[in-house]
This record gives C-alpha cells, structure tokens and sequence, in this order.
C-alpha cells in the first residue's frame, strides 16, 4: 500500500470511528459494536507502517 493509500484510508477510517463513537456518547446502539476495535486497531496497524517507515527512511 502506498504512503499516499495508507493516508486516504486512514483518514476514512477515523471518520468511521468518530461516527460510530459519536452515535454511543448520543446513546445509540451501534450495529456491531466490535467495529469500533476493529477500528482502532486498524488505525493502529497504519500508523505503526508509517513509523517503521519514517524510521527507514531515517537511516
């Protein structure tokens, strides 16, 4: 996935997480709530990519 992918879906990606979290706080019930770890750690898992990659670079 190239860095410019990883961006754009990182980006969709918290747009998802802050409606969903947005509908509990509003006291909604959310259609599977396991999403939202789904979510997170996705997010996660993109944001390490970009770190080890910065770290590449680096040296």
């Amino acid at each position: 996935m190239l860095p410019e992918e990883r961006r754009k879906k990182l980006t969709e990606l918290r747009a998802e997480l802050i409606r969903l979290r947005t509908t509990v706080a509003s006291g909604g019930s959310v259609e599977n709530p396991g999403r939202i770890r789904e979510l997170k750690r996705t997010i996660a898992r993109i944001l390490t990519l970009e770190s080890q990659q910065r770290k590449v670079e680096e040296k």
